[in-house]
């Protein structure tokens, strides 16, 4: 449904296709041919969009070897607006508003696995660290997933938990959502590799 919505506003399913690639973590970066490959869609579509989007200055580029590289322009003044509108595609912002309004004591929220890479796979891998109701929880994802068109995954951790699974890099990458006491702007601190990564990388999630 979210999709449906989405796609009306913006016709162009191979821009918000880039915009969720690069938005939802800005620490993201792409090539022409891999995200190409990615959506499985001709190069010149998405050249089309790429070229769309750097022109009115919403990604810039930069050559690193035969390839040029794109990622979101974090010095516009939309990209808050367009990091919030990905969040709220994928659902994101949602299950984190929920879980801590109504959920008990969350200590902070992460994205890992393939849409902390910016890949739109339909399987979002959330991690949630504090004392949450999983019964409560279940019932909120499962009514989320059908207006977002995706699935979630959520794993609950104790703080002890979650820093011996960071400690033995079992997250990569890691995007840091919201923590209690913070505001986290934008879509997110970015990963803990500290480049994000570009499209064509490895899949991960929650095993």
């Amino acid at each position: 449904m979210a999709n449906n919505i989405i796609d009306a506003v913006i016709p162009s399913r191979t821009r918000v296709q880039i915009l969720v690639k690069l938005f939802l973590n800005p620490g993201i970066r792409a090539y022409l041919r891999g995200l190409a490959s990615e959506f499985n869609v001709s190069p010149n579509a998405v050249r089309i969009e790429l070229n769309n989007l750097r022109r009115h200055k919403v990604l810039v580029s930069e050559r690193d070897g035969r390839n040029i590289y794109y990622r979101a322009n974090e010095a516009h003044p939309l990209f808050p607006e367009l990091s919030s509108m990905v969040r709220k595609i994928t659902g994101i912002d949602e299950l984190v508003k929920f879980v801590i309004d109504r959920l008990g004591n969350l200590e902070a929220a992460y994205l890992v696995g393939d849409y902390a890479r910016g890949a739109d796979t339909g399987i979002i891998d959330v991690v949630l660290v504090g004392e949450i109701d999983r019964v409560q929880l279940d019932e909120f994802v499962a009514k989320t997933e059908t207006f977002i068109d995706r699935k979630i995954r959520s794993l609950i951790l104790s703080r002890e938990e979650f820093g011996q699974l960071k400690d033995n890099k079992s997250f990569n990458p890691l995007l840091k959502l919201w923590e209690s006491g913070k505001t986290i702007a934008g879509a997110g601190e970015r990963t803990e590799d500290g480049n994000g990564g570009s499209a064509g990388g490895p899949a991960g999630g929650i095993g």
